[in-house]
């Protein structure tokens, strides 16, 4: 009866910041409360990062096993939010180098299969298939530091400004790195034969 008393205590009323405040006090159910609304952030950026689930499974919860560790550091000066970002693009960066001493990545094996719609029309959805393969090949051949600010701006939508404080960096390194990354891109592509 008390853990449903607990799990009523932390409805979606509560702010995030109070939760960190509980958790920095070492109240486990209130940062229990920001792993269940982060996972799915947390998680879809690791596998963005990793393109294995396997792997962004790993990264998710030792995302969130470091984010418990250093509770107390946090200080407030992002949201939560902007912190868990952090902490999960430096925790990919940690076991991608990890996972590629054991295993080479291959982006054929990590593709999520593909749903057709018969209602559309075969030959687009053929050639939006051959694009969007080409497109996460030219990805995979970017530095990881450069593909993260590529999703981020060009995938997810996010703003310069954004990036900036996902990443800890300044809002002109955001756009410079954005733009050496599309000049990269822009050369793959361009030698890629489609």
């Amino acid at each position: 009866m008390s853990n449903v008393t607990k799990l009523n205590e932390y409805s979606d009323d509560i702010s995030n910041a109070e939760l960190v405040k509980k958790s920095q006090l070492g109240d486990k159910n209130a940062f229990e409360e920001l792993v269940r609304r982060h996972q799915e952030l947390v998680f879809s950026l690791a596998y963005k990062l990793t393109g294995n689930r396997e792997l962004a499974n790993d990264v998710a919860q030792e995302a969130f096993i470091r984010a418990w560790k250093a509770i107390q550091k946090f200080r407030g000066d992002s949201t939560f939010s902007t912190w868990i970002y952090r902490i999960t693009v430096n925790t990919a960066w940690t076991l991608r180098k990890k996972a590629k001493k054991h295993y080479s990545l291959n982006i054929e094996d990590t593709q999520e299969p593909v749903v057709i719609d018969e209602k559309k029309d075969p030959e687009f959805l053929a050639i939006n298939s051959d694009l969007s393969s080409v497109l996460k090949k030219a990805l995979d051949q970017i530095p990881v530091e450069q593909r993260i600010i590529v999703e981020l701006k060009n995938i997810e939508g996010r703003s310069h400004k954004e990036i900036a404080e996902y990443l800890d960096i300044s809002v002109t390194a955001a756009k410079v790195r954005l733009h050496r990354a599309h000049q990269k891109l822009r050369h793959i592509l361009e030698e890629i034969d489609v």
